[in-house]
């Protein structure tokens, strides 16, 4: 994309954020409607699950975008309009949406009818104002082979912890896509926020968690980053709460009253991201899950490991969540599960009938076993990660082994640091490799304590890299003959300007499982 190109599509992407300010189109709404009372695309504009022939378009009306909202309680029209080029002058669809209350004033729009492997951009109006100008992309033909997809993948912004300045980067990379691997909001607040803070008290209910997506969707440089490329989504623990399992909640709460909650949790987050209409038609449950196919080359498997996951194993006598134990025989039994019987079901059966170059798991934790021996010889582990789940995660790699699955990867957040790990079904020094893994350090949320780390790992072989004092993003350049992983790391979270370079690159050759120092 040029220069102008881009600066165009920026102009209006942080309606608040003073990098991005100012510029965005004004018109005469296509109908009469009463004026707002304020700008009301203060949240900004995105579009997300790129199809072949069409995307998601999502905005939000919010005058008031940290109160409750300032649209009162009537539905708004709000027009919409999809081009083929940056200054909207060749309009190839456009239509009408109603911005309810009942979903806060946001709208979805489903786009059909586009060309594939393109790009397009798009803009809403209401009340006598234009949004800003988004672009966005269709995805490839489904029986084509793309000589190229490069996506990013990030997780863990916490506002309190730092800026966004990651994604002021990744708006300028040449990506086709951006993943996002869950804690896109921290429902819970730091007690001294070590960079800035917001007031809020913690999410509990619908309008609480509202408020949390608005502040979050107010920053300048996370608008531009969802104006500039479509998104693709799972959630984590905290878009609810801390290490909740299904309808279990880290503070053991009756589950009928913690569904009520997670409940309304879901229901924002879908109000505040481009989600198809589907998602939200198994409620109490929320469709999350599903499958993203850039032509021949790759199918995106996003998961969700916390709707459904059971409670964490060896809990007994504490606190609800995730616990470090030792000897904890019940996490290798089968039922012990992450993803669910059906959503299981759904990605072994996708998996064994993929024609793609590349399968790719978007999921949210590390996969790889890290362990540590007891003097007494029992493994100390996690119980809210994937060795938790260790018989869940035994069976998935035996499938991708046994149906040979052409060049699995998995990518994953929520550690907080970089990780590049071969998995293996039996975590021995000699088991073959049959997948290569790839985890994200967080955007902003604080790293973890890395002497512990580092001890971790001197008994875990299988984990090629780890890296755990930076924040950034990661970039993937998949081909049909290779994978080339690059870890961007910033210089400064502290800075909302924070310069950024790549820390190291992995290769991944076709054929081959396990990454390469690049």
């Amino acid at each position: 994309m040029s220069t102008l190109t881009r600066r165009r599509v920026l102009t209006g992407a942080g309606a608040l954020g003073a990098l991005f300010l100012g510029g965005a189109l004004r018109a005469r709404p296509s109908r009469a409607q009463s004026r707002l009372s304020d700008y009301p695309f203060k949240l900004g504009v995105a579009s997300g699950d790129p199809q072949p022939d069409g995307v998601v378009l999502w905005t939000r009306l919010a005058p008031e975008p940290l109160g409750r909202g300032g649209m009162g309680a009537d539905s708004v029209a709000v027009d919409w309009e999809v081009a083929t080029d940056d200054r909207m002058q060749h309009v190839v669809q456009q239509g009408v949406a109603l911005a309810s209350p009942d979903l806060a004033h946001s709208v979805h729009v489903e786009v059909a009818g586009l060309e594939a492997g393109r790009p397009y951009w798009y803009r809403f109006r209401a009340g006598g104002e234009t949004s800003p100008i988004g672009r966005t992309r269709t995805a490839p033909d489904p029986a084509s082979l793309p000589s190229r997809l490069r996506f990013a993948f990030a997780s863990c912004q916490h506002w309190e912890f730092g800026h966004y300045a990651a994604y002021h980067h990744m708006q300028t990379d040449d990506v086709d896509f951006v993943v996002h691997l869950g804690d896109y909001i921290y429902e819970t607040s730091a007690r001294t926020p070590p960079v800035r803070q917001h007031g809020l008290a913690e999410a509990a209910d619908l309008e609480g968690y509202r408020r949390r997506h608005a502040l979050y969707k107010t920053d300048g440089n996370l608008q531009a980053a969802h104006a500039m490329h479509p998104w693709v989504f799972t959630w984590d623990d905290h878009e609810v709460s801390n290490d909740y399992a299904g309808d279990h909640s880290q503070y053991r709460d009756d589950p009928a009253v913690f569904r009520r909650r997670r409940l309304a949790a879901y229901q924002a987050y879908y109000e505040h991201m481009p989600l198809r209409g589907a998602a939200r038609a198994a409620t109490p449950e929320m469709r999350i899950y599903g499958r993203l196919r850039w032509g021949a080359l790759a199918d995106v498997f996003i998961l969700d490991t916390r709707q459904y996951r059971a409670v964490q194993a060896c809990g007994e006598g504490r606190r609800g969540g995730g616990q470090v134990v030792d000897g904890c025989s019940a996490r290798l039994d089968p039922a012990q599960a992450r993803l669910g019987a059906g959503q299981e079901r759904w990605l072994l059966e996708g998996l064994a009938r993929s024609g793609a170059r590349w399968n790719v798991l978007a999921q949210q934790q590390l996969m790889a076993q890290v362990r540590r021996r007891t003097p007494w010889g029992t493994d100390v582990i996690w119980t809210d990660g994937w060795d938790g789940y260790a018989g869940e995660r035994q069976r998935i790699l035996a499938h991708l082994r046994d149906a040979r699955v052409p060049n699995p990867v998995v990518i994953g957040g929520d550690a907080h640091s970089y990780w590049v790990t071969d998995l293996k079904v039996d975590f021995t020094e000699t088991a073959p490799v049959v997948a290569t893994e790839f985890v994200g350090t967080s955007i902003s949320s604080a790293g973890p304590p890395i002497q512990t780390m580092l001890r971790a790992i001197a008994e875990n072989p299988h984990v090629r890299y780890f890296e755990g004092q930076y924040r950034g993003y990661v970039r993937c350049t998949v081909t049909p003959d290779r994978w080339v992983t690059e870890l961007q790391a910033l210089d400064n979270v502290r800075d909302e300007r924070s310069g950024i370079s790549t820390l190291a690159t992995f290769v991944v050759e076709n054929g081959r499982p396990g990454a390469q120092r690049g």
